[in-house]
């Protein structure tokens, strides 16, 4: 791949949307080539599976068939847009990627982190991020900041418990490969954690100061 990848994770409320506006206008200012993009999502196609999998209506829906819809999504994500953006020498940034399939589902449903991981390789084609930003907040102190959980999200909807157990995966995971995963500090302003974001960036070679 000629262009960079970076996708950023946390849990409901972490603000990473903000931090994605953020970046991008960083990146206009640079003149740096890139697309910005969502997980699942990103693709016509992926938006209407984003839209089976986030649906109150299918609150009964078992944890092995979000696991393959999460994956199906995301094969359909890197086809049609991530890789050949990447080919094309873009920089993508991405809010979330496969570090949300291992954080929700591996450790938040139990499923394990093998199974997300088999169930995902079909997908992949060999593509990780070169960085992956985790935005460090726990879920109480993120769902305070965001006003409380979207009432027709049907995964934020899951309760504190569960994304307790998300926020612990993300732990887990920035420890399991400190080489991708970098922790971002965001308890204090946008504006710094943006800084703290680009000095990341440029600390891992992605950018240039």
């Amino acid at each position: 791949m000629k262009g960079k990848f970076i996708t950023l994770e946390g849990c409901e409320g972490a603000g990473k949307s903000r931090q994605m506006q953020l970046l991008t206008q960083f990146f206009d200012k640079k003149g740096i080539e890139y697309i910005s993009t969502r997980e699942p999502g990103g693709t016509p196609v992926a938006e209407r599976i984003r839209a089976i999998i986030l649906s109150r209506e299918n609150e009964n829906m078992a944890d092995e068939c979000e696991v393959l819809l999460y994956a199906a999504a995301r094969a359909e994500h890197l086809k049609n847009r991530v890789i050949p953006a990447l080919n094309a020498g873009k920089t993508v940034i991405c809010d979330r990627f496969i570090d949300s399939s291992f954080a929700y589902q591996a450790y938040a449903r139990g499923i394990g982190y093998e199974t997300v991981a088999a169930a995902n390789r079909f997908a992949f084609e060999n593509c990780m991020p070169d960085v992956t930003l985790f935005l460090d907040i726990s879920p109480t102190e993120a769902f305070l900041r965001k006003g409380g959980a979207d009432a027709g999200d049907r995964i934020e909807a899951e309760g504190l418990a569960f994304h307790r157990r998300v926020y612990e995966g993300y732990l887990a995971l920035a420890e399991k490969f400190p080489e991708r995963i970098v922790k971002i500090y965001c308890k204090g302003t946008r504006e710094q954690t943006h800084e703290n974001i680009v000095a990341a960036l440029v600390s891992r070679g992605i950018v240039k100061e």
